[in-house]
């Protein structure tokens, strides 16, 4: 007897923005078994035209018709932290897959709520953080758990961008705002950090840190330092400044083992180095085209029966926990 055919899985977008334009978007038509039929966007003529760009059939102005769509089988929420939470009560009442970007809301509260209400409505969570897949983090894990420097001790994270000038304090860019963003740049960046290391060695369980504005170019913070502990017992610092000069850009992680280092940035296309005591070597493996286009893929797989997807709503919900443990709220 034949095998039946494997379901496609039609996706809807809510807020179809920039990161739809190249990092996500285009995979949901690029993944086997997966189709993008709808997006939406409160600018119905914005909605239109990103719809006529990249080929989507249908277009709304109004999240509910998309929600409510019975030809949207799994709903992607690409809108500012701010809204997440509202957007994925909606959906999973409608009995719907949910895909959220990250960060996954404004607070760990917000995140619980989310969770819960997928749980009873027996739908599944899943949260952006697509460096769980990406192939350089992937390298990153498998030297890691093949003992290449040994048991990790230490874990350092060094995050120094220069400072956005000329801003306009009647339109300040969403990121910088608490009320939508949950935070600064801190929210937007560190969670990727933080959700990766969740990944590698396993959920942190103590973290505090200081938060404040040096600078004063918009409400939130712009440094923040934290310490953290993992449950496998290796502690960890990082560093997060938003002000410096553009000669003093840094993008580091770092893994001190009981052999060896790995260091590996989290957002520049640099290599990823190990250094042993009898010298160093590198790997560079860079990105593909829809940087998210891998992890997608897991999700559909999940939703198709075939896999796993590797970041859920409860691993979401725990990186959530940790920044606020370093903001103190």
């Amino acid at each position: 007897m034949a095998e039946a055919p494997t379901k496609t899985i039609r996706w809807g977008i809510i807020g179809c923005g920039d990161v739809t334009e190249v990092k996500s978007g285009p995979a949901f038509q690029k993944v086997p078994n997966s189709q993008l039929v709808a997006v939406m966007r409160r600018d119905g003529e914005k909605a239109k035209d990103y719809a006529q760009r990249h080929n989507v059939p249908k277009w709304y102005d109004n999240a509910q018709a998309l929600i409510h769509d019975p030809e949207v089988d799994a709903v992607y929420i690409a809108t500012p932290p701010g809204s997440h939470a509202e957007y994925t009560l909606q959906v999973a009442a409608a009995g719907k897959p949910v895909y959220v970007e990250k960060p996954m809301a404004l607070n760990h509260a917000q995140c619980q709520e989310m969770v819960k209400a997928c749980q009873q409505a027996q739908v599944p969570l899943f949260v952006a953080y697509y460096r769980r897949r990406l192939p350089s983090f992937l390298k990153v894990k498998e030297l890691v758990d093949a003992g290449a420097i040994g048991e990790v001790k230490l874990v350092n994270i060094r995050l120094y961008h220069p400072a956005q000038e000329n801003l306009n304090q009647n339109d300040l860019p969403w990121r910088v705002q608490p009320e939508i963003a949950g935070g600064g740049l801190f929210f937007d960046l560190a969670p990727h950090q933080l959700d990766y290391l969740d990944y590698l060695l396993g959920p942190i369980t103590a973290a505090s840190g200081q938060t404040a504005n040096q600078a004063g170019l918009y409400p939130a913070e712009d440094i923040v330092t934290a310490q953290f502990k993992f449950a496998n017992g290796a502690l960890g610092t990082g560093t997060w400044c938003f002000t410096v000069l553009p000669s003093q850009f840094q993008d580091q992680i770092e893994l001190i083992g009981s052999k060896d280092r790995i260091t590996f940035p989290c957002f520049a296309l640099e290599p990823i180095r190990l250094e042993t005591e009898v010298g160093h070597e590198e790997f560079f493996l860079p990105p593909p085209p829809h940087v998210q286009q891998p992890f997608i893929q897991t999700i559909v797989e999940e939703l198709t029966g075939q896999g796993k997807c590797p970041s859920t709503g409860e691993s979401g919900a725990r990186t959530a926990w940790v920044m606020d443990q370093i903001v103190s709220r």
